[in-house]
C-alpha cells in the first residue's frame, strides 16, 4: 500500500478530540504517518473530525479550506455528523467519504478501501456502537499533543435536551468499562502523559449504566495510577452530580485533580430551562457552585449559557445575568441560540430576533468577562507550579496551566511536558501572566 500522511482535523470538545487521536492510530497502524492539523505540504488524505453543535457551519468551512488548499485530496468526515449535515455534504460536495470511529475499528477494511480511492459512507446508529475505551492501550500512541492524553470514559447522555442535535448522533449513555480506563490512564501516564483528560458527552453521568458512578472512578484512577500527572474533568450536567456530591468533593483534595470543574447551567431561568428541557433549576446549579466554591476555595468553576432562546423574555435574560453575578464563573461559554433541525427546539414558537440574540450574548459577555477579570486577578502575586503545554497565540510566548487549569503566559520558548515554579504577575479576562522564578 502507497504510503504517506494523513491529516486529521478535530474540532468541539476534547471527547471528539480523543476520537480523532484514535482514529489516528488506526491509519498509523497501516504504515501512515499522522500530521494534526492542515499541514504545508499535500497529505495522503484528510480525515475531518466535526463538531456541529453550534450549527453545520465550522464543519462545512473546514471541508472547504481543506479542498480549496489541496484540491483533489480525498476526505474521510467523521465526528458529529447529522442527517442536515449529511444532506448539505452531499449538496455542496462532490467526493468525500464518511464514517465514524466505530465502523473503522469493527471493519479495518474500511480504511484500506478509502486508501485506495473508494468512496465509503458508514452511517451506523449509535445503539449498535461499543463503549469508547475497551481496547489494548497500545492503540493511543498518536496524540496532538504527546502529553496530554484525552481518555473518552462514556458515550452519550441520559438527557435529551431540546437545543442539543448531539444525542441524535451519539444516542443514550454508554459508558466505558472502569478497568479498561484506569488501564488507558496508566498506560499514557507511562508514555510520558502529564496531563490527563476524561472527556464524554456527560462525564457527570458516568457509570449509572454500569453500577458505579464519576467519583469512585477517580478514586480507582488515584488509587492504582502513581505519578506527577493532573486530571481535567470534562463536561458533566449538573443533575447527576448529587448523587455522589460528597465523594467527589472529597476526592478533589487530592493534588492530581485540576481544582477545575465544567457545570453548564445554560440559562439562569427555570421558565427557560424548563423549554430547554434541562432537568436542573437554576437553583440546583447554584448549590452545585456554592459546594465546590466552599469546599475547594479558589477552583475555576466554568459553565455554559445560550443566549436567546426561543421564548425567552427580557426577564429571563436578566435571570441569565445574575446567575453569572451570583455564582462567578471564571468560565463560561455564551452562544447564540440556533435552530437545529431534529431538535424540539427548531419547532418552537417565540423566536427572539437576531439582533436581540446578538445584544444579549454581548451583555451577557460583558458581565462575565469582568468578574473573570476580577477572579484571575485573586491570583496576581502568587507562587505557583506549571506544566508547560505549548507555544502561545501571542509570538514569543509559551503557555501552562497552574493546578486551578489557569491558561498561565510566560515569555519566551520553552520544553513543553516540563514543570517549572513561576510568580503570577498579571491577570487578564481568559489567562494569567507570570515569569520564573
Amino acid at each position: 500500500m502507497r504510503a504517506g500522511t494523513i491529516a486529521v482535523i478535530s474540532q468541539g470538545c476534547a471527547a471528539n478530540s480523543g476520537d480523532g487521536e484514535r482514529i489516528a492510530n488506526l491509519f498509523a497502524a497501516e504504515g501512515l504517518k499522522i500530521s494534526f492539523g492542515i499541514p504545508d505540504a499535500a497529505p495522503r488524505a484528510f480525515v475531518l473530525n466535526v463538531c456541529t453543535v453550534k450549527g453545520n457551519g465550522t464543519a462545512l468551512k473546514l471541508l472547504r479550506k481543506a479542498a480549496e488548499k489541496f484540491p483533489g485530496i480525498p476526505a474521510l468526515i467523521t465526528g458529529c455528523v447529522p442527517p442536515d449535515l449529511l444532506g448539505e455534504l452531499h449538496k455542496n460536495f462532490s467526493f468525500f467519504s464518511i464514517a465514524n470511529l466505530y465502523a473503522l475499528r469493527t471493519e479495518p477494511a474500511l480504511i484500506k478501501r478509502f486508501l485506495n480511492g473508494e468512496r465509503i459512507e458508514v452511517l451506523e446508529s449509535a445503539a449498535a456502537r461499543t463503549a469508547g475505551t475497551d481496547k489494548d492501550p497500545a492503540e493511543i500512541r498518536c496524540r496532538e499533543n504527546r502529553y496530554i492524553g484525552t481518555v473518552n470514559i462514556e458515550e452519550g447522555c441520559l438527557d435529551a435536551c431540546a437545543y442539543c442535535s448531539t444525542h441524535l448522533v451519539k444516542g443514550k449513555l454508554a459508558s466505558a468499562a472502569e478497568e479498561a480506563i484506569v488501564r488507558e490512564v496508566a498506560f499514557l501516564v507511562s508514555d510520558g502523559c502529564r496531563e490527563i483528560r476524561l472527556a464524554g458527552q456527560d462525564t457527570s453521568c458516568y457509570g449509572f449504566d454500569t453500577g458505579t458512578n464519576l467519583a469512585e472512578l477517580l478514586q480507582k484512577i488515584l488509587a492504582r495510577v502513581p505519578g506527577d500527572y493532573r486530571i481535567r474533568i470534562g463536561m458533566g450536567n449538573p443533575r447527576h452530580i448529587f448523587r455522589y456530591l460528597d465523594a467527589i468533593l472529597e476526592t478533589y483534595q487530592d493534588d492530581r485533580l485540576y481544582k477545575f470543574i465544567h457545570l453548564p447551567v445554560q440559562s439562569g431561568s427555570d421558565r427557560v430551562l424548563a423549554l430547554m428541557r434541562r432537568r436542573h433549576t437554576a437553583e440546583d446549579y447554584r448549590r452545585l457552585a456554592s459546594a465546590f466554591q466552599e469546599h475547594i476555595p479558589g477552583i475555576t468553576l466554568s459553565t455554559d449559557i445560550i443566549a436567546g432562546f426561543p421564548g425567552e423574555t427580557r426577564e429571563d435574560h436578566e435571570a441569565s445575568l445574575a446567575i453569572i453575578r451570583d455564582t462567578r464563573p471564571t468560565l463560561c461559554n455564551i452562544t447564540r441560540f440556533v435552530p437545529r433541525p431534529g431538535t424540539f427546539a427548531c419547532e418552537l414558537g417565540g423566536p427572539v430576533p437576531k439582533e436581540e440574540r446578538f445584544a444579549r450574548s454581548a451583555e451577557l459577555a460583558e458581565v462575565f468577562q469582568k468578574i473573570a477579570q476580577e477572579n484571575n486577578g485573586t491570583f496576581t502575586g502568587r507562587e505557583c507550579r506549571i506544566l508547560l503545554e505549548k507555544s502561545g497565540k501571542r509570538a514569543g510566548t509559551f503557555i501552562g496551566r497552574d493546578d486551578y487549569y489557569h491558561s498561565v503566559a510566560l515569555d519566551g520558548t520553552f520544553e513543553a511536558g516540563t514543570y517549572k515554579l513561576v510568580r503570577i504577575t498579571g491577570a487578564e479576562t481568559f489567562a494569567l501572566r507570570a515569569e520564573i522564578i
